[in-house]
């Protein structure tokens, strides 16, 4: 059973931007944080992005901080991840994460996760 779906992934060239969209299927998801990861080809899944329930705080990677936009809509269950000014370093799957804690840089501190949507960003 799919409880987060990923979508708004796609070819960009580096300058360009991409919104990238996760919505949670489960009601009791939009009272949970939600992060953003992504894992490059032969790398790790890093962190990108999270946000807090109420949309109140958010925290960044620094590789993305000034860059990237994380974002939600509890009305309609669904955070967002505005890019802006991206990098051919920003290839990657991007995968959308939720869980009852706040704060966490590191893909176990989440419990559910989407399948991921692909960007890549031409040079």
């Amino acid at each position: 059973q799919v409880q987060l779906a990923e979508s708004g992934g796609g070819l960009v060239q580096a300058g360009g931007s991409l919104r990238l969209s996760c919505a949670a299927s489960r009601r009791t998801f939009s009272t949970y944080a939600k992060g953003w990861f992504r894992q490059a080809p032969g790398k790790e899944r890093e962190f990108v992005a999270g946000i807090n329930w109420s949309g109140g705080s958010t925290y960044y990677a620094d590789s993305v901080k000034g860059r990237f936009t994380i974002s939600r809509d509890n009305g309609k269950n669904a955070v967002y991840l505005q890019m802006n000014s991206l990098k051919p370093e920003d290839t990657a799957v991007y995968y959308c994460a939720a869980d009852k804690r706040y704060g966490s840089r590191f893909d176990y501190g989440f419990d559910y996760w989407g399948q991921g949507t692909q960007v890549t960003v031409s040079s």
